[in-house]
């Protein structure tokens, strides 16, 4: 059934650096997979050793706990190297790319073959193939089980993140494949396949006319698009119940795998942010190294690069690498420069500083639609917890996130099991985060409540 949700609660954040609608295609030369990008991944196994040769699709990866899953090279050519921290954990394994990228091959369908497969055939040649780990499960937000049946599965077509990518922009063209993900995808699940589209903006034919799915719309502010605020309004999840969740990328690389038999780890990303000089979309691979889309493209050198968006992404160096899941690059100031709280700091009058509270000083809410340029500066460190009411304002969903956090502080398994503990994960409360006044992580918090409930 087809629902229509206006959700109200939330928090906008409007940073300066958004990207122009314009592609341009810059390949690097090393890519990496990094077991850390994968949740709920426990001991990582690498399967080739350094000089080996791979093509795009060749498994180089594997849990040792679930061991069916294959994590595969994003592109052809070398192992580069193989990095490992402490106690020899695996921590990346690089690929030096070919200038032509080769592909291994799997079987090939067309759009009618597939309402005839077998969930043993999908689910083989999503497993073997490395698409499978496009596939989240909710409650945990890990990599969902094969040998599992959720009840439904749910595509959000939108972000609501800050400086996130325009979904209908980068994904523009995909429509034959999008549609052949969402014919697969309707095979593994017991119900139906969710697809919800922004209910705020005219939203391209790739998703409002796909078939075989319930279209949904959502309307309102960040975290409207964030999928489980949307699967807690349309097909709330209880204790025992199982919901898939998958990215437009991974619907459009699963339905490619399945209509030209290729592993297509090519996407188009933003690197976005008030420090870069030409906000823009560049067309890369998965686990792209970062540094070739940065070079003479910032504003400063004193700044903070962070895979993903400013809330829920992950720092990393101006070397490093594309986390997994991520779909843009942004690059803030670093936020080490100390502030005198009467010149500089809360007590300054001033419009230029964002806030959710109105506090004296702070003056960022006479102007909502202003694009703020934000360091990554805490401005203050963590203290006893004060309870505010704020949290309450900023989760459009009907749980009680001040009281859940303490319930984990606590170690009270049945209290987050009562309060929702299964409904969120990390980035449902980030905003949470943002606007705490006692600097608490909580994003860390939800993750460290979501594994005490799994063990």
């Amino acid at each position: 059934m087809t629902k229509n949700l206006k959700l109200k609660k939330g928090f906008t954040i409007n940073l300066a650096g958004k990207a122009e609608l314009k592609t341009t295609e810059k390949p690097s030369r090393t890519y990496a997979i990094k077991p850390t990008d994968f949740m709920g991944m426990v001991r990582p196994k690498p399967m080739l050793k350094e000089g080996d040769s791979v093509k795009a699709g060749t498994p180089i990866l594997y849990d040792k706990k679930s061991d069916s899953i294959m994590f595969t090279s994003p592109v052809s050519g070398e192992i580069a190297e193989i990095v490992r921290g402490e106690k020899r954990a695996l921590l990346e394994v690089r690929i030096l790319a070919d200038s032509n990228i080769e592909y291994e091959t799997f079987d090939k369908y067309t759009l009618s073959d597939l309402s005839s497969l077998s969930r043993e055939s999908i689910v083989e040649q999503m497993t073997k193939s490395g698409v499978w780990p496009n596939i989240i499960q909710r409650p945990f937000g890990v990599i969902a089980d094969p040998s599992e049946t959720p009840k439904s599965i749910f595509i959000s077509t939108f972000d609501t993140h800050p400086l996130a990518p325009d979904y209908d922009y980068i994904f523009k063209n995909e429509d034959k494949y999008f549609q052949a993900g969402v014919a697969v995808l309707k095979k593994l699940a017991k119900g139906a396949v969710n697809v919800n589209l922004n209910g705020n903006a005219e939203v391209s034919q790739v998703f409002s006319h796909v078939k075989n799915a319930n279209i949904n719309t959502v309307s309102g502010i960040h975290p409207a698009g964030c999928v489980g605020v949307q699967i807690h309004h349309i097909d709330p999840i209880g204790k025992g119940d199982l919901v898939w969740t998958v990215n437009p990328f991974g619907v459009i690389q699963i339905g490619k795998l399945f209509l030209e038999g290729i592993y297509d780890a090519s996407k188009t990303i933003a690197v976005v942010g008030s420090e870069v000089k030409n906000p823009q979309y560049y067309k890369t691979y998965i686990g792209a190294n970062v540094e070739p889309l940065l070079k003479n493209n910032l504003n400063s050198e004193h700044i903070r690069v962070i895979s993903g968006n400013v809330l829920t992404g992950k720092k990393i160096s101006k070397n490093s690498y594309l986390g997994y899941y991520d779909h843009q690059i942004t690059v803030i100031p670093e936020g080490d420069r100390p502030r005198f709280f009467l010149s500089d700091g809360w007590l300054a009058p001033t419009a230029s500083r964002l806030s959710f509270h109105k506090a004296l000083g702070l003056l960022s809410f006479l102007n909502p639609k202003k694009e703020f340029k934000l360091d990554s500066s805490m401005n203050g460190e963590e203290r006893a917890f004060v309870v505010t009411g704020a949290f309450e304002k900023v989760v459009p969903m009907d749980i009680l996130p001040t009281y859940l956090i303490k319930a984990i502080m606590a170690g009270d398994y049945d209290e987050m099991e009562a309060l929702g503990i299964y409904e969120v994960i990390e980035e449902y409360l980030a905003l949470c985060e943002f606007i705490d006044v006692s600097k608490h992580d909580i994003q860390s918090l939800v993750r460290e409540g979501i594994d005490l409930i799994r063990e």
